[in-house]
């Protein structure tokens, strides 16, 4: 007996109708809670990766160790010469350090963008339904709690650069280095937003963190300098975070003021004082205007 075509065809039609429904999926709409939902999630996925790579916890701070107490160690007898009676130079360049390593971490936190590009998965996040500025946001937080999570290792080695463990400096250099941590992270993200390869990303990065850290007075007093070196360590923004940090620690030390004032003066322009409040005010727009540009970056980004 020969089936009847026109319920075969229905049939057929239905079935295919029932399939369409089973595979359907479902998008949720672009708003404010699943932009929320992806930067928590892309700040836990740098956690997590930075977590499992103890090779990169461990090398990221032998640097700071060693430009510490190996770099700090051996300038000691040549620095005393200018050094007030009591003053370690371990415990003058320690804020430098600090910034240092934070400085490192933070920058190279970015470079992870040009390999997820490399391997496809940044294309994966970005044809996610959530707004570009939310995965932007995501990395950038994350970038700036694992470098600070840097900086909190070596301030457990304060002690031994003869710098107190008092909690208000502690707080006030951790505000700091969190601060300088989301601005440098925020210029890595926006220097990785259009570069391909990463051997490109890190020969950039070596050819600005050296000259970034060299010129903020981590190994020097702002005082004193040729006006050519002034000028290039007023422009450079690790400057406007190594000063303050200092200012921190040299107020828990008990030193005559004419000793601080030589170890470790105040910013100035032309002669006026730049005040504390300003200099970190300064670091904070900074990061907020590259955070913007690297999400205008990203969003021209196919």
């Amino acid at each position: 007996m020969t089936a009847n075509p026109v319920i075969t065809a229905t049939s057929e039609s239905e079935e295919g109708r029932a399939a369409t429904e089973a595979i359907r999926v479902s998008v949720p709409r672009k708003g404010l809670r699943q932009d929320l939902r992806a930067v928590s999630i892309v700040w836990r996925r740098e956690l997590l990766r930075f977590k499992a790579d103890r090779l990169r916890m461990v090398s990221s701070l032998i640097q700071p160790v060693l430009f510490l107490f190996v770099l700090g160690t051996g300038l000691s007898s040549l620095a005393s010469r200018g050094m007030p009676p009591g003053v370690d130079f371990k415990t003058f360049i320690y804020p430098g350090v600090l910034a240092m390593s934070v400085l490192f971490t933070a920058i190279f936190s970015a470079a992870s963008i040009v390999w997820d590009r490399e391997f496809g998965f940044l294309r994966e996040m970005l044809v996610a339904p959530v707004s570009r500025a939310a995965i932007v946001i995501g990395k950038c937080l994350g970038g700036a709690t694992v470098a600070t999570c840097q900086g909190i290792v070596l301030l457990v080695l304060a002690g031994l650069a003869h710098v107190p463990y008092d909690p208000g400096l502690i707080l006030t250099v951790v505000g700091e280095l969190l601060l300088l941590s989301f601005t440098l992270t925020a210029f890595g993200v926006m220097m990785a937003a259009r570069i391909t390869q990463i051997q490109a990303f890190m020969a950039l990065t070596q050819m600005l963190v050296m000259p970034l850290f060299f010129l903020s007075g981590a190994l020097y007093p702002l005082s004193r300098l040729p006006a050519w070196l002034t000028v290039l360590t007023r422009i450079d923004p690790l400057t406007y975070v190594v000063a303050p940090m200092r200012t921190a620690v040299f107020g828990h030390l008990n030193l005559p003021p004419a000793a601080v004032a030589a170890l470790s003066p105040d910013v100035t322009w032309d002669g006026w004082r730049v005040p504390v409040g300003l200099s970190v005010g300064m670091v904070a727009v900074m990061g907020l205007v590259l955070l913007g540009i690297a999400i205008a970056e990203f969003r021209k980004t196919e």
